[in-house]
């Protein structure tokens, strides 16, 4: 006969602590310890070491009570859980004075000696947008931090796989000592993945530097490296040929108009490192970097080049023309380019056929995205050559503009390809019927091969 007094267990109880670890992966921090205060079972599963093995900890610079309490609780967590960590990511969210910067470097100081003491599974670490050169940084503060950050990564030199600094904007040799920590204990490193993107302080040469140059032929396993066209020269492609060549997949490569991008290389280096590493892709990302003169010292024909990003960020040059880069340099690049993206303020030129022929000639291009001066009947030739199988995009983002206006919306998050007309008119009932009807001649495309969205808005 069944005892009705004893108390019936919830299913919970019965659940296997595999399947609760997996239902609290899912909780934030304050979520996790209430949990943890319901059974001891559940209170030992909270302790599992998958659990804690990605941690982001946000250093908010004007705190609320709420974001004061979930910086404490990471923090918190992340040393009490620090010997599981694998994945680290911090966050500096709007530095304003030095007494914050000061703060983030004590609590910095304290975290990093922990986790080296403690860890040995780390295998990733980012800390972006550190901007070391704004003058809320004093320079004790500044050449503290750098030293604990140099001693962290010598710790973690032999086990670290992936590195991002984007953003720390330091001097030559403060870059360089991070990056030798790395290879301190070997004098080698083995890290495959690094982004030093805006790394280094505007306006330097890091090309020309022999201490940089040094640094790099310590890394004999990258698979992905990002950084700025500055950095670029045959001396760094032949060290990547000899250090790197079996193992070399990308390179992300920024060109800004502020940093230095005149110096000479040579086709012949990027032959013969595309040669000696035949799984390498290049991708090419342009900030108002737009004339042809510039781009073809940089665009050479011997560079596997998978994606170009152009944008000239509302920058207007009544001297500048795109037509030469779509007609002559782009080109060059159809039997590789998968990924084009061109945000123009081209109001004073009409590309529609320069760019559709480019389009027609890169036979693996992919994605496409344009925001440009271009007239509506652009989209249709563009759909009804892609229904003729005569390009391959399987992502279209095109915003077609209209109006010489400055273009202020915002985009919309939605689907991978996006129309949106920018017209001065009041009414905008003839660019919608328009619209309309070649929504209505492809929707057999649209609907089966790729997501749509289109929209009229006028500009007044």
């Amino acid at each position: 006969m069944e005892n009705d007094s004893e108390p019936k267990q919830s299913s919970w109880a019965y659940l296997p602590d595999v399947c609760l670890r997996h239902v609290f992966h899912w909780l934030d921090d304050r979520d996790r310890s209430r949990a943890a205060l319901v059974c001891r079972k559940w209170s030992c599963a909270m302790d599992s070491g998958s659990l804690w093995r990605c941690r982001t900890i946000t250093f908010y610079g004007q705190p609320s009570r709420a974001r004061s309490l979930e910086f404490q609780s990471a923090l918190w967590y992340t040393k009490k859980f620090g010997k599981y960590l694998k994945h680290l990511e911090i966050k500096l969210s709007n530095p304003y004075n030095t007494p914050f910067i000061k703060k983030f470097q004590v609590i910095m100081r304290g975290l990093l000696s922990h986790l080296g003491k403690c860890n040995s599974h780390l295998i990733s670490l980012s800390i972006k947008y550190l901007e070391l050169d704004c003058l809320i940084w004093k320079n004790v503060v500044r050449a503290q931090f750098i030293k604990n950050l140099a001693a962290f990564l010598k710790r973690m030199s032999n086990q670290l796989d992936y590195l991002n600094l984007k953003g720390a904007r330091i001097t030559l040799e403060e870059g360089c000592e991070l990056l030798n920590s790395l290879s301190s204990l070997t004098n080698r490193s083995f890290i495959s993945e690094i982004n030093i993107e805006d790394f280094f302080s505007l306006h330097l040469s890091v090309y020309s530097s022999a201490l940089f140059h040094q640094t790099m032929s310590k890394f004999h396993r990258l698979t992905i490296l990002t950084f700025n066209y500055n950095c670029i020269s045959d001396e760094l492609l032949d060290i990547l040929r000899e250090h790197s060549s079996h193992s070399l997949c990308t390179l992300n490569i920024k060109c800004h108009i502020h940093d230095p991008h005149g110096q000479v290389v040579s086709g012949t280096s990027w032959a013969n490192l595309a040669k000696r590493a035949p799984k390498l892709n290049v991708n090419f990302f342009f900030e108002r970097v737009m004339k042809h003169d510039h781009l073809a010292r940089i665009l050479l024909v011997e560079i596997p080049v998978r994606s170009i990003s152009l944008r000239s960020c509302y920058f207007s040059d009544p001297d500048w023309t795109m037509r030469p880069t779509l007609t002559n340099l782009l080109p060059a690049y159809w039997h590789g380019l998968q990924k084009l993206t061109l945000e123009l303020n081209n109001d004073h030129e009409l590309l529609d056929n320069e760019l559709l022929q480019l389009i027609l000639s890169c036979k693996r291009l992919l994605f496409l995205k344009v925001w440009a001066f271009l007239s509506v009947s652009f989209m249709e030739r563009l759909l009804q050559n892609r229904a003729e199988r005569k390009c391959i995009l399987t992502t279209i983002k095109v915003r077609l503009c209209a109006s010489k206006l400055p273009i202020l919306a915002p985009i919309p998050k939605g689907p991978h390809a996006q129309v949106r007309i920018y017209t001065a008119q009041d009414d905008s009932t003839e660019e919608e019927r328009l619209l309309a009807d070649i929504y209505r001649k492809f929707k057999y495309l649209i609907d089966s091969e790729l997501n749509y969205f289109v929209i009229t808005y006028p500009m007044v």
